[in-house]
């Protein structure tokens, strides 16, 4: 009866045969799609539409979010630490939700249509924030230099402030995962000129990116912080409604690639058909996959093949063909709810195999929001003035510091410093992406333990020789705020080390359709960053209130020990970074596994290949 069932099941079974026969269907079906209408690419003529819109949009989002916690202090009399949480939660949010931005995005919308109506959204959320500082009854009254005067935010005013904030959180959910890839999408990338001009639009993109952020924290925030936060929040909203004009002057010669499902759903198909298939047993250790799972790779797919990796080998049954499973005649599974291919199965496992690392990085940048929210109450404490004349830098502005150091040190790195370590390991990029991400994070630790110590020299001077009053804050300390230079510029190096090589990373280990996923990964890394700082800054508020060294994060900095706060984060990092090396030793690049590549020498489509040489994660 077995054997009966074997003989007329036999295109159901996962033998060579019937992979060869899925291959050559596969071959059989690109050649059909050469007879599919060619798009127009425009390349370089859709690109002063595409740029200038990136160029005006990030000037608005910026020149608004810079100075957002000063404003929130200084016009809606918010205390510091209800400020600082109100947007490290905003930060995280925008930032987890452009996950379900490119959700829709692929599934649904599309980029263009996406790009365009989140664009639009944006500019109404910079519209009603700067509406509460142009008018009177939408904003509380100004303060007085005690903060017993002072009278915070009616329901209706916060309710009216909030209304601003979701819409940018909803402009922000699809503009940051599309707006890169939109660009790339005007680039034919079968062409070698395309191929050049994808890489020339990645420069561009990341110099009008750098380029808003100083604009924003010099001229825009100047403005707001010395001339009116109603002109300084409407020429970020002007701004960015002239984004919307640009972008959609382009209209007509953009390439608008429609939505082709998000790769979302075969991951959830791997992980369902894995759960129902559990009761199956494992495959042995060293059985050829090819001729054991489902092998099947759909024609018009942009992903290359991965070879088989014996990681999360419980993943594998979602490949595991039974009696049950049905092929189609174009060899794919008949029910995917129910059976899986192999590369289905491999592209869940560069998902799941990153994880560990991304996780590392939500407590990586722990360091980076510090930077970019107390620091600021440290700059408002400190002698802003620029030598012996009365001009004060804007608080807000002492990030751009960590942007310029950032900025001027990616070049050396890459022009000066690769070539010498590539004579010297042997690799193309002179080191792996993992130890490039490894030094950041070491980096960061100085950065804290540094800031620390500049925190307690602040603090003295303050106690001991002040030079005035801050208003509602106390007093502020003779030392010069450019003290906080170094520890910003240490937190520059250590972005352009682990946050350029997280983006390299993301992009190179997962499948070429779930790139915008890796986009949103790493959005979602900082978003949960900003809420962990949420939720420390409470934790560390609360606790220490009623404790003999007295509370850490009072409004007067002078009263607290924020040097404390900044010695805890960096020994929450030491133990980040002995995490980070346990998982990178760990972790296997895409496209390399010791054990399948040294005994079976197999590809996805049966074919012998020489046997590759595995990568060690560090």
């Amino acid at each position: 009866m077995v054997e009966t069932e074997t003989k007329s099941d036999t295109s159901k079974k996962p033998t060579m045969e019937n992979n060869e026969k899925y291959v050559t269907q596969t071959q059989q079906q690109h050649e059909h799609d050469d007879d599919d209408p060619k798009i127009n690419y425009r390349g370089w003529k859709a690109m002063p539409f595409i740029i200038g819109n990136e160029t005006f949009e990030k000037l608005g989002a910026i020149g608004t979010l810079a100075n957002l916690l000063v404003y929130l202090t200084t016009v809606f009399n918010l205390k510091n630490i209800t400020a600082t949480n109100m947007i490290n939660i905003f930060n995280g949010s925008t930032n987890f939700a452009t996950l379900i931005g490119a959700f829709f995005s692929d599934t649904y919308f599309g980029r263009y249509k996406t790009l365009g109506f989140c664009t639009t959204t944006s500019f109404l959320g910079l519209l009603v924030i700067q509406l509460t500082a142009a008018f009177k009854n939408l904003h509380p009254p100004k303060c007085g230099n005690e903060s017993s005067t002072c009278k915070g935010p009616t329901a209706g005013q916060m309710a009216f402030l909030l209304c601003g904030f979701g819409l940018l959180l909803i402009g922000a959910a699809g503009v940051r995962p599309c707006n890169l890839a939109f660009g790339a999408d005007q680039f034919n990338p079968n062409t070698e000129s395309g191929k050049k001009g994808v890489n020339s639009f990645f420069n561009w993109y990341f110099f009008t990116f750098t380029f808003a952020q100083m604009v924003s924290l010099t001229l825009i925030v100047y403005v707001q912080s010395n001339v009116s936060w109603a002109l300084g929040l409407g020429i970020p909203a002007a701004l960015m409604l002239l984004s919307v004009v640009v972008f959609f002057l382009g209209t007509k010669i953009y390439v608008k690639v429609q939505p082709s499902g998000s790769p979302i759903t075969s991951i959830v198909q791997v992980l369902v058909v894995a759960i129902k298939k559990r009761g199956l047993k494992k495959l042995p250790q060293k059985e050829y996959p090819t001729l054991s799972l489902f092998n099947y790779v759909p024609p018009k797919t942009l992903n290359s093949r991965l070879p088989y990796t014996h990681q999360f080998r419980a993943l594998d049954k979602a490949a595991i063909m039974t009696p049950q499973d049905k092929i189609n005649p174009d060899g794919s599974a008949a029910e995917p709810w129910k059976l899986c291919s192999m590369q289905q199965v491999e592209e869940v496992k560069c998902l799941v195999r990153v994880l560990p690392i991304w996780f590392s990085a939500i407590l990586y940048y722990l360091v980076i929001v510090q930077q970019h929210t107390i620091l600021v109450f440290q700059a408002l404490q400190s002698d802003r003035r620029v030598g012996h004349t009365n001009f004060k830098i804007p608080a807000a502005s002492y990030y751009v510091f960590l942007m310029l150091c950032m900025t001027l040190w990616l070049p050396i790195y890459d022009r000066i410093l690769v070539p010498l370590l590539r004579r010297v390991t042997g690799k193309e990029a002179g080191i792996t992406l993992l130890q490039r991400m490894g030094i950041g994070i070491f980096l960061a630790i100085l950065s804290m333990i540094v800031s620390a110590f500049v925190e307690g020299h602040r603090r003295s001077l303050a106690l001991s020789s002040p030079i005035g009053m801050q208003p509602r804050k106390g007093a502020i300390s003779s030392m010069s705020a450019l003290v906080l230079i170094p520890q910003l510029a240490l937190a520059g190096l250590s972005e352009s080390f682990t946050a350029v090589g997280q983006v390299e990373f993301y992009y190179k280990q997962f499948p070429e359709n779930m790139r915008s996923i890796g986009q949103s990964l790493f959005y979602c890394g900082m978003a949960g960053s900003s809420y962990l700082s949420t939720l420390l800054i409470s934790i560390v508020h609360k606790t220490t209130a009623k404790s003999a060294t007295g509370n850490w994060l009072p409004e007067d900095l002078n009263k607290g020990r924020l040097d404390y706060f900044y010695f805890m984060i960096a020994a929450l990092e030491v133990m980040n970074l002995g995490y980070f090396l346990m998982c990178s030793r760990w972790y296997k690049y895409k496209g390399n596994d010791d054990s399948y590549s040294n005994n079976s020498s197999i590809e996805l489509n049966g074919v012998t290949k020489t046997s590759e040489t595995s990568i060690d994660g560090v």
